[in-house]
């Protein structure tokens, strides 16, 4: 049995400031890492200390597991959590930091090993009774053996890469004349992104849905499910928006595809939280005979927060628990399902071409708050999206006690988003939530794809969006800033004083007129109509990320300014279900926008206490 003290978190950006909040709500000393991009991150903010392991590039900075060993060693940290992606699935990494003393949140290095590779992994699935898609998984790669193979499976067919995920080192073959090239294409991709060329041929499944069990073990031998997760809405094999449960699930369906999730985990002696992936054939209505294991994530999932919203568990509590040598804090009669949950992914991107990752400064960044929302983010308004890391700016969760009242509220809460300075897919997310086939559940990996032109049109804006641009851009406030010729703002001897501002929207100008028209208020005319708008406060400089104090990060170790507790609307949770359902969300924001937008105190739907243990032991 060990006990967790000191937690660092071998993350950045979200995931990292999702882990810090339950783990401080838990009473543990919490140490960040960070990189030369990340020095002034919202997760060194939110950490009691802060260790710099490297420059900005990955491979020098997030995925030297060495310098984060060497990091938890001298800040004192007892423990590591390694989030998701980077070294969080990497076996050596894992055996790595329990060698050197630390414990490990997370599997045993043995059963991250075993499904590592999709090959083996369904190999070991084959022999443990899981349905397994129909395929080739073996090991020679000869181009004649793996063409051969194509042909006896059947067109079409799937190519994939044995190694990593994300989409990458895969392709969709029609035809046979066509496999050769579409086979080089995959090694290469394959090669690039993971090391490794080796492939497995597998019978695509026409109309596929993408979904996935929670599972979760301890080392006492118990494995429980937390129910299911759809994740077919996809972009090139990337998720987009994932929902809990999945629509269309049968009782039946549920049994069959739960109780072969949890058979998998048991095949591997699986410990910790660990998400088993089917693919089931959506032509029509789920069948039992009809769903077939992928792979195993022997990881945090990044749309955890759905299964969290609809079964009240907070599963980084259950890691940490589990990493403690404790049993699972409930046994599957009592983990229940309540409502629906989506989750959206805000990635700072160009829809409207083609997904382009894009870059920039958050110059304003007003995310959705309402009681049935949590919001998850790991940037502020002010932090630059570089080209370094992962673009996403936050996942936007909706609850509901049920899937139309949930997705509306998805909706809802992707068209209040707001940013400025950096081009983001709300919009494109929006429509998604928006559209009839997703509404009503018919939904397949490819609903994307043949929608893409549709979803990812820009409207015209309404001229009452472009007054209000425009008179974000005419530099008049409403004063309060300290300056007294604010107060001034389009002042002239004989009445109002017009201004003619002038705005761009793609390759067009527009033009509008803007004047004071009283206390507070403004008037702008453009095309033709007029509108009176409020204009809006500059105040001073509000604190960021939640009264969190900023803190110097110099050398190793730096400690971290003391800031109040976590105001909490819930008492902490008991045996690891959370009191009101959701689990810790993104820190409250409040800032000045150079855009002219009122600054506004996002606060966070969810406030958890501060309680102070001496630390995490397991129970006796």
């Amino acid at each position: 049995m060990t006990a967790i003290r000191t937690l660092l978190i071998a993350n950045r950006g979200e995931i990292a400031c999702r882990i810090l909040r339950t783990a401080r709500r838990m009473g543990l000393r919490t140490v960040a890492v960070y990189s030369d991009a990340d020095t002034n991150a919202l997760h060194i903010a939110m950490a009691d200390s802060a260790v710099r392991i490297g420059p900005a590039p990955v491979g020098e900075s997030y995925l030297k597991g060495e310098a984060i060993i060497a990091a938890a060693k001298a800040a004192s940290a007892d423990s590591i959590h390694p989030g998701y992606g980077f070294l969080s699935e990497n076996p050596d990494f894992a055996e790595a930091v329990i060698a050197a003393g630390l414990t490990w949140v997370g599997p045993p290095p043995a059963a991250i090993r075993a499904m590592g590779l999709k090959d083996a992994a369904k190999r070991l699935m084959e022999k443990a009774g899981v349905p397994v898609v129909p395929g080739y998984h073996g090991d020679g790669q000869a181009l004649v053996l793996l063409a051969g193979k194509a042909r006896e499976i059947g067109y079409p067919v799937l190519i994939k890469a044995r190694a990593g995920g994300g989409g990458k080192g895969m392709r969709r073959v029609e035809h046979p004349d066509d496999f050769a090239e579409a086979l080089a294409g995959a090694r290469r991709e394959a090669k690039s992104a993971f090391g490794d060329d080796r492939v497995l041929v597998e019978k695509y499944v026409v109309s596929p849905r993408h979904i996935e069990v929670q599972v979760f073990g301890d080392a006492h031998g118990n494995v429980v499910h937390l129910f299911e997760r759809d994740c077919s809405a996809q972009r090139r094999h990337q998720k987009v928006i994932e929902e809990a449960p999945a629509p269309g699930m049968s009782r039946a369906v549920r049994a069959a595809m739960t109780s072969a999730a949890v058979k998998a985990a048991q095949a591997i002696g699986y410990q910790g939280a660990g998400t088993i992936e089917f693919i089931a054939d959506g032509s029509g209505p789920l069948d039992p005979a009809r769903f077939w294991f992928m792979e195993m994530n022997t990881r945090l999932q990044v749309e955890h927060p759905v299964t969290e919203m609809v079964t009240g568990v907070d599963l980084v509590e259950w890691q940490l628990r589990v990493a403690a040598g404790e049993k699972l804090p409930l046994a599957q009669d009592d983990i229940r399902l309540d409502g629906h949950a989506f989750e959206a992914r805000l990635y700072a991107e160009d829809a409207s071409r083609g997904f382009l990752p894009a870059t920039g400064a958050l110059h304003h960044l007003a995310l959705p708050s309402a009681a049935h929302l949590r919001i998850e983010t790991g940037v502020r308004p002010g932090d630059t999206v570089t080209p370094f890391y992962d673009p996403m700016i936050a996942k936007i969760v909706a609850h509901g006690p049920d899937r139309t009242t949930a997705l509306t509220r998805l909706a809802e809460a992707l068209e209040e988003t707001q940013v400025a300075g950096c081009t983001v897919n709300a919009g494109f997310l929006a429509a998604l939530a928006r559209d009839a086939d997703f509404a009503a559940g018919r939904v397949d990996t490819g609903l994307i794809a043949r929608k893409q032109a549709a979803l990812t049109t820009i409207p015209e804006p309404a001229e009452a969006q472009i007054a209000s641009a425009a008179l974000a851009a005419s530099g008049l406030y409403a004063g309060g800033g300290g300056d007294p010729w604010d107060a001034l703002a389009g002042y002239a001897h004989f009445g109002a004083m017009a201004r003619r501002v002038e705005i761009k929207r793609g390759g067009d100008s527009i033009v509008a007129s803007v004047r004071i028209a009283g206390a507070g208020e403004a008037e702008v005319a453009v095309g033709g109509a007029t509108f009176s708008l409020p204009l809006e406060s500059r105040g001073p400089i509000s604190p960021l990320a939640g009264e969190m104090s900023p803190k110097a990060t110099e050398g190793v170790g730096a400690p971290r300014a003391s800031h109040p507790p976590l105001p909490c609307r819930a008492s902490p949770p008991q045996g690891g279900r959370m009191a009101n359902r959701h689990p810790p969300s993104a820190p409250p924001a409040s800032s000045p926008c150079s855009c002219a937008a009122t600054p506004s105190r996002l606060r966070s739907p969810i406030r958890w206490s501060a309680t102070r243990t001496r630390g995490l032991r397991p129970a006796a």
